[in-house]
């Protein structure tokens, strides 16, 4: 048994739940489930990223004091755990008292390295970027501390030669030409003065962390880093194998600020990171001004949580940019679920309610492996290439009329197509569990559920 963590990013809550991060919680979520039917142990991470200067600036707009602010934005991601049926062990919220110590050590480690240092800096700021910038919006000068990203230019090249440590390969060769291009060091404070919402720098009430400094550190603080009382941070990063799971826009944050930052402080980089693609709509980026916005949670209430989970998965690219609108939704609903695995479910469970005994056939557990390279629609196209074979069986060989002719005979294929949706209700277990469940229920029970994907 192997001991495996996997992360999300965790999103900003300056906005509702959206449904390119209910792509990224449902793709960790499927692998966290695969790694543990095949008898991992898992550790599977998300959370709310709540510092910042556009939090804060959020949260005046709506005449809210920035923690209630911040504590509602939390807890609609949070509900995401239900709405999505997701397994995840931990939530980490940036305002946590022990997420702040932690993001305090890990600024002393990389203080103490010598990687840490404070100078003036003049330049063009933009709050919606939480960057600097080198074009538009303002000038401005502060005296900031800087980290030595320049420092580990060797370090990072070396890490990132290894073939699987970024997917997909072409993310991995992106950060490997950024590196090759020259680093250059970056801040990683705030004057507080300025900007109030932050966790103070040690040693320096004036300042307080750059977002993204105070944000990656979750990816250890969720585990108890740097206490470790319970060993989790021992057993899933120091002795276990690590996923990060993101969006294409975190490759710099994610695999060169954040590894860098670990080194630093003297902590093993992270295994390996997975990237996936971006959500559009009729080609156009999704935005509330657009009005395109697509909620998870609407999904769910036109769908029901499996079909979403169903629908993110195989319809929507892993690595590449997917265009989804809710004409296509409804069109692969209805084609692959309605008409296919539901419409199947009722045709196998129909016969064996009415032509067998309960179910005899062997139920032995087959050890599930997660998608290749994190193909999930490939995966469950695999899936359903079974179902489409069993459905066109039944078709072709109208076990309805053999069972009447020849009754062992029928009974038999029918029996044997009852054995064949137990194997597939095994597969779907990790992308649509319930689904997986009501299916294994019925045929153990031998009795046709009711309709699993009604019509919309």
């Amino acid at each position: 048994m192997s001991a495996r963590y996997i992360t999300t990013t965790i999103p900003y809550v300056n906005a509702d739940p959206h449904i390119g991060f209910a792509q990224e919680i449902v793709q960790a979520d499927a692998l966290a489930r695969s790694w543990r039917l095949g008898g991992d142990d898992v550790f599977f991470s998300t959370g709310s990223d709540e510092h910042g200067q556009k939090v804060l600036e959020a949260a005046r707009k709506a005449g809210k004091e920035v923690q209630d602010y911040v504590d509602h934005y939390a807890a609609e991601f949070e509900k995401l755990k239900g709405a999505l049926n997701l397994s995840n062990d931990a939530f980490i919220r940036t305002s946590d008292p022990a997420h702040i110590k932690a993001a305090q050590e890990m600024w002393e480690r990389c203080a103490k390295n010598g990687d840490i240092y404070q100078k003036e800096y003049e330049g063009l700021y933009c709050v919606g970027h939480e960057a600097y910038i080198t074009e538009k919006d303002l000038v401005l000068r502060e005296k900031n501390y800087f980290f030595k990203f320049k420092k580990y230019e060797k370090f990072l090249l070396d890490y990132l030669e290894k073939k699987k440590v970024i997917i997909p390969e072409w993310r991995r060769l992106e950060a490997l030409n950024f590196v090759k291009g020259g680093l250059e060091d970056f801040s990683i404070s705030r004057e507080r003065e300025r900007l109030a919402w932050g966790i103070p720098v040690p040693g320096d009430d004036t300042q307080v962390m750059y977002v993204w400094f105070d944000a990656l550190t979750n990816y250890i603080s969720t585990l108890g880093w740097p206490d470790d009382r319970d060993g989790n941070f021992k057993k899933f990063w120091e002795d276990g194998e690590t996923l990060q799971v993101a969006g294409k826009d975190q490759v710099r944050f994610q695999s060169l600020m954040w590894q860098a930052m670990l080194k630093s402080a003297g902590l093993k980089a992270t295994d390996k990171v997975f990237y996936h693609g971006f959500i559009t709509s009729d080609g156009q980026k999704m935005s509330k001004s657009l009005g395109n916005v697509i909620s998870p949670f609407d999904l769910v209430k036109k769908y029901g949580t499996d079909a979403t989970r169903y629908l993110l998965l195989r319809h929507v690219h892993s690595t590449d940019d997917s265009d989804v609108t809710w004409e296509k939704l409804d069109e692969w609903y209805t084609a692959n679920l309605t008409n296919g695995l539901g419409n199947l479910v009722a045709r196998v469970m129909r016969l064996s309610e009415s032509y067998l005994d309960s179910f005899s056939g062997a139920n032995a557990r087959k050890d599930l492996k997660a998608p290749e390279d994190f193909n999930f629609a490939s995966a469950m196209d695999v899936i359903w290439s079974r179902i489409q074979k069993l459905d066109q069986k039944i078709t072709e060989t109208e076990p309805f009329k053999v069972v009447k002719s020849d009754p062992e005979k029928g009974k038999k294929m029918i029996d044997d197509q009852r054995t064949e949706l137990l194997f597939i209700a095994h597969t779907l277990k990790p992308y649509m569990p319930d689904t997986s469940e009501i299916i294994r229920n019925a045929v153990l029970s031998n009795k046709k559920p009711e309709n699993l994907f009604p019509r919309i």
